[in-house]
């Protein structure tokens, strides 16, 4: 079954990569967005170690933009941290 908050990030950041104009931006934002989409579409539970490293990665990203793409990396990050909790709890 799809995780529904990790499919959201993944969406989230599809559509930071779309609004970026920083190529390098653009490839990372598209790349953990795949690998977000890979977690989401998964038989098993997410690690929380990758979820960690992910959080590290939006939070990066996240000082990296502004504006809208910002917002978009925000919303990700959120959605993965509400997931991390929910394996914590």
């Amino acid at each position: 079954m799809p995780d529904d908050r990790l499919q959201h990030a993944s969406e989230a950041l599809r559509r930071a990569s779309a609004a970026a104009t920083d190529a390098e931006i653009q490839r990372r934002l598209y790349d953990l967005s795949d690998r977000l989409a890979a977690l989401a579409a998964a038989d098993e539970e997410p690690d929380d170690e990758d979820l960690m490293q992910h959080l590290h990665a939006l939070g990066d990203l996240r000082e990296a933009t502004s504006g809208d793409v910002s917002e978009q990396v925000n919303d990700a990050l959120e959605s993965v941290r509400e997931r991390r909790e929910e394996l914590d709890g």
